[in-house]
């Protein structure tokens, strides 16, 4: 692993959500370009493969929207480059609402500290419009490795150096970088397989190709439910209710505690009137009984209904999580 650090200067880009980096407010504009919103199909850009955990998120909101909003929303997979190649082709888009890009945490604020040039700027790119879902992600061994804990996994794999592989969902996601996190605190060496999205990542850790892997919560759930693979530990700082035998990294002593999350944006310039209108939009999908009931069946179990100000807020303190996180890794992607 090339051991350097390098960031964006987002810190100088803070400037760029004025209107987001005011105290929350509940009062919502009234504009005319919300009035007829939308006027045509609504496209979801999700920055990754198909089957994964943020497609299948997008999946279970976009009917649901269409339905509420009168017009259909697409879900369109651009995956490539971590999350880089959807993102970019949101940034540009038009900024009327009818093209938004339907995110991963590790695209929006952990890219920024990984590389050196992006095509995109997280805060002046973008104007955040709700985080749905929040949580942290597995580590995963199939079920016939003989190890039980996340101890046993430490000492499996320091007991063959060099030996193991472990598979993410791309180079510098948040999954690779819990890996690395958990590699250095330990004193293990382990090679990382970068894939272009989780369900190929599990389905070769399914098929022996590799050792172990990080992965969400919402694409793997119903394969720890059947006892395909087995969870050692949850990324996120609280135990997920649906694995509350699972404990966490910090309770098994390899502290980490960032969140992984899921999140909706649209381009810098949307009119703050259709970006409150989806606020409201999604916010009202996220109380619906079915909705919930499934989101906790894939153990997105934290479903913060933020305003635009509340995403803003929690996007700009995850860019300094993540940046330290990067820093102590000395992960760097060019």
């Amino acid at each position: 692993m090339r051991l350097k650090s390098s960031f964006f200067p987002w810190r100088l880009a803070l400037q760029a959500w004025p209107c987001l980096l005011a105290p929350a407010s509940h009062a919502e504009p009234v504009d005319d370009a919300a009035k007829g919103y939308p006027t045509r199909q609504i496209t979801l850009i999700v920055p990754t493969a198909a089957a994964g955990g943020t497609d299948t998120v997008a999946r279970l909101f976009a009917p649901a929207l269409a339905q509420l909003l009168k017009k259909p929303v697409l879900v369109e997979n651009k995956p490539g480059a971590n999350g880089i190649l959807g993102a970019d082709a949101v940034a540009h888009a038009s900024p009327d609402g009818h093209k938004l890009l339907f995110a991963y945490a590790a695209a929006m604020v952990v890219n920024p500290s990984l590389y050196r040039k992006l095509p995109y700027d997280t805060l002046r790119d973008f104007v955040p419009v709700v985080q749905i879902g929040r949580g942290g992600n597995l580590l995963l061994v199939r079920s016939d490795m003989p190890v039980k804990t996340l101890q046993d996994f430490v000492a499996y794999a320091k007991a063959r150096p060099g030996q193991l592989t472990y598979c993410s969902w791309g180079a510098g996601s948040g999954g690779h970088l819990a890996m690395e996190s958990l590699s250095k605190k330990a004193g293990l060496q382990m090679t990382h397989a970068p894939y272009r999205g989780t369900a190929p990542c599990v389905q070769d850790l399914l098929g022996g190709q590799v050792n172990a892997a990080f992965a969400d919560t919402t694409s793997t759930v119903e394969l720890v439910k059947a006892g395909k693979l087995r969870p050692l530990v949850n990324s996120g700082p609280a135990r997920l209710p649906l694995m509350p035998d699972v404990p966490t990294m910090n309770e098994a002593g390899y502290p980490f505690t960032t969140y992984a999350w899921y999140g909706l944006f649209a381009p810098a310039g949307t009119p703050d009137a259709i970006v409150h209108k989806l606020n409201r939009a999604v916010n009202q999908l996220i109380q619906d009984p079915a909705i919930r009931r499934r989101m906790n069946e894939l153990n997105t179990n934290e479903m913060p209904s933020s305003t635009p100000e509340e995403f803003a807020a929690t996007i700009r303190q995850d860019l300094k999580d993540w940046a330290q996180l990067v820093r102590q890794t000395g992960v760097e992607l060019d």
